[in-house]
C-alpha cells in the first residue's frame, strides 16, 4: 500500500502565527549523563500542520478528542489550484468543481502551491507565506456546508484570506506597517470597491467563525508531497491523524494520502 505524506515538518525553526508563542524545544536528559535522551517542548497549537477543532472559535464547540474517527479518514480529493493562485489569490467552489468531482462528506485537500514558501519548502519566504497567501472566497462557506464536508485543508498558514485576518486588518498598525502594505497590494489586485465586497468587516476570520458552529473544520499548513503529480485532481482515501487531545481546540496532525485505495 502506497502512503504519501501531506504534512510539513515542525520544529523551532518554523514560522508561528503572529503574536502566538513559538515552538520551543530543549533536551532535559542526555544519553551520556542520564543514560537516555529526552526532550521538553513548549508551543502553541497553531503552527506546523495542524487541525483546528470547532472549540477554537466556539465556546462549547467540539474538541479534538470528540471528532468522530470516520470524519478523519475516508474518501476524499486533492485539488490542484496552483495554476490559478498568486499573491493574495482567491479560490472558489467553481475552481474546485471544474477540476475534480467533490462528493458529500469528502475530506477535501486544496493544493495552492503555497507550501513552497514555508520554512522547509522549496522556496522559503516567511513574509510571503504569512502575508500574501491565497484564501477562501465567501462562496466557499455555503458550498462546504452544502457538501457536508467536515474536514478540509490547505497548504497555507490559514484557510482565510489575509484580508480577513489580522495581517490585513490591524497587524502592525503603528508598528511595522505590515497590514498597510498588504492592503495596498490587495487594492491594486482587486480594486477598492471589490475589496470591500469580497472582504467586508463582518467576514473577519470567515471560514473559522461561519463554519466551526456546523462542525466544518480545517487543516492548515499542509505540505510534504502534496504537489506529487499522481495525486492531482483525483479521488483517493485521505487520513488526518491528530493526537487524542482531550479538550483540545487544535492539535498537530499527520495528514496522509492513500492513492492506491
Amino acid at each position: 500500500m502506497k502512503l504519501v505524506d501531506l504534512s510539513q515538518p515542525l520544529n523551532q525553526e518554523c514560522s508561528f502565527w503572529p503574536y502566538y508563542p513559538p515552538f520551543e524545544v530543549k533536551y532535559i536528559k542526555r544519553k551520556a549523563e542520564h543514560g537516555v535522551n529526552a526532550q521538553y517542548i513548549q508551543t502553541s497549537n497553531h503552527m506546523g500542520t495542524h487541525l483546528d477543532a470547532p472549540r477554537h472559535f466556539v465556546t462549547n464547540g467540539m474538541t479534538i478528542d470528540e471528532i468522530p474517527l470516520e470524519w478523519l479518514c475516508g474518501d476524499g480529493v486533492i485539488v490542484d489550484l496552483s495554476d490559478a493562485m498568486d499573491d493574495l489569490g482567491v479560490y472558489t467552489p467553481e475552481m474546485i468543481e471544474e477540476r475534480v468531482e467533490v462528493r458529500e462528506g469528502d475530506l477535501l485537500i486544496l493544493h495552492t502551491g503555497w507550501h513552497r514558501y514555508a520554512q522547509f519548502g522549496a522556496e522559503p519566504d516567511e513574509e510571503r507565506y504569512i502575508h500574501l497567501h491565497p484564501g477562501a472566497h465567501p462562496d466557499m462557506v455555503p458550498w462546504l456546508l452544502e457538501k457536508k464536508i467536515h474536514i478540509w485543508g490547505v497548504d497555507c498558514i490559514s484557510t482565510d484570506h489575509p484580508m480577513n485576518l489580522p495581517i490585513g486588518r490591524f497587524l502592525g498598525k503603528g508598528m511595522h506597517g505590515h497590514c498597510d502594505r498588504v492592503r495596498a497590494l490587495a487594492i491594486e489586485k482587486f480594486g477598492e470597491d471589490q475589496l470591500e465586497e469580497l472582504f467586508p468587516e463582518e467576514a473577519y476570520q470567515l471560514t473559522h467563525n461561519a463554519l466551526f458552529p456546523d462542525n466544518c473544520m480545517h487543516i492548515e499548513n499542509l505540505g510534504g508531497d502534496i504537489d506529487r503529480q499522481d495525486l492531482q485532481n483525483r479521488r483517493m482515501k485521505i487520513g488526518c491523524f491528530p493526537w487524542k487531545f482531550r479538550g483540545g481546540e487544535a492539535a498537530f496532525c499527520r495528514v496522509v494520502a492513500f492513492p492506491d485505495l
